[in-house]
């Protein structure tokens, strides 16, 4: 059995909410549902939840139809889907019930979105567990997804084995919204470090080194990690298939840029990498991977870049 697999354990009976159904959301839940989890899915777009019915999920109408849950899951694009999910037409903690035991949230949001809808659900007795998670949908298939959790202690406790069934990385960073500032803290540093990725590959690409040695030599160095692991594949082959697109890294940059204002903390290499990355988007690259950063660099260096026909890992 599949919950065998992933070395997880579920409570009988609990009935689960999952909404969204994006490239993230779509593999984190089928990760529960491959540990036995007994599932309910709403997303916006009904046809891009079918794959998780075909998996065992009951798809609904509404998020309001998920509210006889014990708890449901949100894995959103940003602050303002969450919101709607939760607290638009037929969101979730609207109307006059019933309502779930507890929301978790797994998305990229705002401590702002986030305390928005703790206030809602705490006059409604649902608390908010704020869960993001670092890794892409691959990351997730192959059960190395991390996930830093805030909230109570209660609903951390009651939540964890579901958590860990999606990835095995569970930490617990305190009350209210300390995990949104965790995650993104994340994805600024995440941001950094591709800028200084593609621009090292460029230098060395220009000096005679193939993108794929280089590549080798850094992820059997202390400088490696399972981030430069699973993107070699896209820089050395130039396969910018999505994983996380640029608008929505800019959206994690803007959120940490806005926190650092408010916290009088000077981010400069921050500031310069997420105008680097407002270029990347200004150049048409909105739909593919971030990783195409790549291209912008070898632009501005005149070098023309070609895939590198070679077997290389991914180191998941």
């Amino acid at each position: 059995m599949a919950s065998e697999e992933q070395g997880v354990a579920l409570p009988a009976g609990a009935s689960i909410g999952w909404i969204g159904a994006g490239r993230m959301g779509l593999a984190m839940c089928a990760r529960l549902l491959g540990a036995g989890a007994r599932v309910s899915v709403y997303n916006r777009t009904r046809s891009k939840a079918e794959p998780l019915a075909a998996l065992g999920a009951q798809l609904v109408g509404k998020p309001s139809d998920l509210g006889s849950c014990d708890m449901v899951f949100s894995m959103m694009a940003g602050p303002e889907s969450f919101l709607a999910v939760m607290l638009g037409e037929g969101g979730l903690l609207t109307g006059d019930g019933p309502f779930p035991g507890q929301v978790i949230d797994c998305s990229t949001i705002s401590a702002e979105a986030s305390e928005e809808v703790r206030a809602a659900g705490a006059k409604l007795g649902v608390p908010l567990l704020d869960a993001p998670v670092s890794g892409n949908a691959k990351v997730v298939e192959a059960g190395k997804l991390a996930i830093v959790c805030s909230g109570t202690r209660a609903a951390f406790d009651a939540a964890a084995p579901y958590l860990k069934a999606i990835g095995p990385a569970v930490t617990y960073a305190g009350e209210g919204n300390t995990a949104r500032i965790v995650k993104i803290c994340h994805n600024v540093h995440l941001t950094v470090v591709i800028q200084s990725l593609v621009e090292i590959l460029t230098l060395a690409e220009k000096a005679g080194v193939p993108r794929h040695a280089l590549m080798e030599f850094i992820n059997h160095s202390v400088m490696g990690s399972m981030f430069t692991g699973y993107k070699t594949p896209a820089l050395v082959k130039l396969d910018y298939t999505p994983t996380f697109t640029a608008p929505l890294l800019r959206k994690d940059m803007d959120l940490g840029l806005s926190a650092a204002r408010a916290l009088e903390v000077p981010m400069p290499l921050a500031a310069q990498t997420r105008e680097i990355l407002q270029a990347l988007i200004g150049n048409g690259f909105t739909t593919c991977d971030f990783a195409a950063l790549l291209e912008l660099q070898a632009r501005a260096s005149k070098l023309d870049l070609k895939p590198e026909d070679v077997e290389v890992g991914t180191g998941l």
